[in-house]
């Protein structure tokens, strides 16, 4: 997708509401990816599906519901630039859960895939997953970007906002033997779910293994998914690694 004026990115990120019985719950976000299989599937945090908390399994709202769908602010199309929303049922009629979880991690992992049935009148634009991307440094106090839609702010329409921080662990290793690393972001509500990048706008670019390479234009690379701060006083959030969430798509 080339649109002139308009990062990739900005429309890969989608803004999602999720409800119970027709009320909302509130905001957050997502994106797009492909199984190997060619199924099409919304990613998220668990949380936001869930409406539990992944550490303790508490339910989030205060009068007790939790989501049994989730209106999906896509494409249209063939109209980029527009929007289109669309529901999807996370629960069946027996109130079984439709997304798939992490195969070891299960509800640890607070990234979950739902499959897409509604999108006869959609465009999909799925993230790599980090397959392909180009392998820029991301090692501590390097830039990352968290994509997506704070207190329910958009542009354009549904286009996302980009908020920037830093890397602020070591991504090699696994924080809280969890594959996950922590950036220095200033993030807040309706954030929960975007995709973490590493964005340069070209020229000289450091890669991973300490090369330069002259970029012509923006690149970018997929890290992962954001799954909120450590705690309230802290800046500090939560990135489940890019590999993390491929090894759960690669199993539907």
């Amino acid at each position: 997708m080339r649109t002139p004026g308009i990062r990739p990115e900005s429309v890969m990120s989608l803004f999602l509401e999720t409800k119970f019985n027709g009320v909302s719950l509130g905001s957050s976000t997502g994106f797009a990816a492909s199984a190997p299989s060619g199924k099409k599937l919304l990613i998220t945090n668990r949380h936001v599906l869930s409406g539990r908390r992944s550490d303790s399994n508490r339910v989030i709202d205060r009068s007790g519901n939790v989501p049994d769908e989730v209106v999906i602010s896509h494409n249209r199309r063939g109209k980029l630039g527009e929007w289109v929303h669309v529901t999807e049922k996370v629960r069946d009629q027996n109130d079984n859960h439709l997304w798939f979880e992490h195969p070891s991690l299960g509800r640890k992992a607070d990234f979950v895939a739902l499959p897409l049935t509604e999108l006869s009148n959609v465009d999909l634009y799925p993230h790599s997953l980090g397959i392909g991307d180009p392998l820029l440094a991301f090692g501590p106090a390097e830039t990352v970007s968290v994509i997506g839609f704070p207190f329910k702010i958009k542009t354009g329409g549904y286009c996302a906002i980009w908020v920037t921080g830093f890397v602020a662990s070591e991504p090699d290793y696994n924080q809280d033997d969890l594959p996950l690393f922590l950036i220095d972001c200033r993030s807040r509500p309706g954030q929960s779910g975007s995709p973490v990048v590493a964005s340069r706008s070209g020229g000289a670019v450091t890669m991973e293994d300490g090369s330069a390479e002259i970029a012509p234009g923006p690149m970018f690379r997929f890290l992962g998914i954001y799954s909120g701060r450590v705690n309230r006083q802290s800046d500090l959030g939560r990135v489940w690694k890019a590999a993390a969430i491929r090894e759960l798509v690669d199993t539907l």
